[in-house]
Parts: structure tokens; C-alpha cells; sequence
């Protein structure tokens, strides 16, 4: 299986890196990993509808062309499907046993995702209600990615 994580702005903090790093190693076992980044656009606190949307335009922009037309992509979205670890673990299982080993997991930036990237999507996720640090995210993903591999092998992992 292929797994590619493609999100908006660098991790600027060592312990995000770290932690990715740390995920991205585990990973290795069960899969191949590709982490991408595309460049995130400045949004100041105060932006305005209009200006909002412009900088998810952007972002889109940079997104869209790296998503490549024969993976089934999942997009990050709070309105998205919610599921517990085991759920997550069987939805993987069954995109490989039906020819869908090429995933791409989209993170937004700190405005989320446009309409356009969410239309493109196969499907949409959401971890939580809440709102998490789009670089928290990624550590996030990895992690629960982790934990389905270990879940589908019957390998232990703490609960």
C-alpha cells in the first residue's frame, strides 16, 4: 500500500518534526510513505470573507496538481466522517482488498480546505469536533495510520 500525506505549510517546530519522523519510521513496515508539503499562505486573524477565500484558492492551487488522478484521496474536514481507531483500521483494509492501494490524505492550512479540494476528495474525515493545529494534525494522522496497520495484523499497541 501507498500512502501519501499532502498538507499545507512546513513543520516549523522540532517536536512536530520529530514525531513525524518517528511515525514516517514505523510506517515503513506496512507501507510506503510519502509526506508532501505545499507552500501555506499568510492569513492574518482578520481577514475578510472574500480574502479568506482567496487564500484557500491559493493553497487549492498548489494541492490539487499533487494529487494524482488514480489515488483515492481523503480529505481532513471537520464535517467529514468520524470513526473510531478500529473503524479506521477496517476502511483501510477494505480500499486495498477492493484495488484502492494508492491513499492520499489531504491537511488543510489554518482556514481548512477549499470547496474545490473537498469536491476532488473520495471521501472526508474528521478526528474530532474540535479544531487541532494543521501541524498537530499531521502527527495525528500518522499515528492513527500506525494504529490501523497494527490493528488489521493483530499486533499489540496501547489502548
Amino acid at each position: 500500500m501507498k500512502i501519501t500525506v499532502l498538507a499545507v505549510g512546513k513543520l516549523k517546530e522540532r517536536f512536530f518534526r520529530e514525531a513525524v519522523s518517528e511515525y514516517a519510521k514505523r510506517l515503513g513496515r506496512y507501507c510506503r510513505l510519502e509526506l508532501l508539503e505545499v507552500v501555506d499562505e499568510r492569513a492574518e486573524e482578520d481577514l475578510s470573507d472574500l480574502m479568506a477565500e482567496q487564500v484557500l484558492a491559493r493553497e487549492a492551487a498548489r494541492l490539487l496538481p499533487r494529487i494524482r488522478p488514480d489515488c483515492y484521496c481523503i480529505a481532513l474536514a471537520i464535517e467529514g466522517t468520524r470513526m473510531d481507531s478500529v473503524a479506521f483500521s477496517r476502511q483501510l483494509d477494505r480500499l486495498a482488498l477492493s484495488g484502492k492501494s494508492d491513499i492520499c490524505f489531504v491537511i488543510g492550512g489554518s482556514l481548512g480546505l477549499h470547496p474545490d479540494v473537498l469536491a476532488r476528495a473520495d471521501a472526508l474525515l474528521s478526528f474530532s469536533d474540535m479544531t487541532f493545529p494543521h501541524q498537530l494534525m499531521r502527527v495525528i494522522l500518522l499515528e492513527q495510520i500506525y494504529r490501523a496497520f497494527r490493528i488489521s495484523r493483530n499486533e499489540p499497541y496501547h489502548k
